[in-house]
């Protein structure tokens, strides 16, 4: 029973002094802000470079750490999207018209390129045709060889038609 009455004295003991301390403590207003500049003499910027420096460190590893996980196992990170089959099927058909649109316009590229190189014929045979229409003396025509005076047909020069291999479906 003595045992029993020297902890319950010792509880009592212990909160009342608890009880003093904060009696004897200002009480600080809850509705007062903090003052960020009280206390900045006594900073020291040496400490402040280093944490500003750990953390610029971990950002970085970060940073990279993330890189390397979506670029060598994304699918640790990125959800499984073949679970969800609406998803899956709607990115397999997008994926299935951009490259139909990529091989229309390929194709397109193809047929302009060469109405391209008409038109340049065109333009060429008409402005050969229209210097020889304007050359006062028919007998120094730019279209005669001066050696034997006959008709010389112009020359046309042709653009080449380039076109790319079609890239391997996979």
């Amino acid at each position: 029973m003595a045992s029993k009455l020297s902890v319950l004295l010792l509880v009592l003991t212990g909160s009342t002094l608890t009880v003093l301390a904060q009696r004897r403590r200002p009480a600080s207003k809850a509705t007062d802000e903090w003052n960020f500049k009280e206390g900045s003499d006594r900073v020291n910027m040496r400490n402040v470079a280093n944490l500003t420096e750990v953390l610029d460190n971990w950002r970085f590893d970060i940073i990279n750490q993330m890189k390397g996980l979506l670029q060598n196992d994304h699918q640790s990170l990125l959800p499984d999207y073949a679970r969800i089959q609406p998803l899956s099927e709607a990115l397999d058909d997008l994926f299935k018209e951009f490259n139909a649109l990529k091989t229309r316009l390929g194709d397109l590229t193809d047929k302009f390129t060469a109405i391209e190189t008409f038109i340049d014929e065109v333009k060429t045979t008409r402005a050969t045709s229209s210097s020889a229409n304007t050359n006062p003396n028919p007998n120094t025509s730019a279209s005669t060889n001066p050696n034997t005076g006959a008709a010389v047909a112009p020359v046309v020069r042709q653009r080449r038609v380039m076109r790319k291999k079609a890239p391997a479906s996979s």
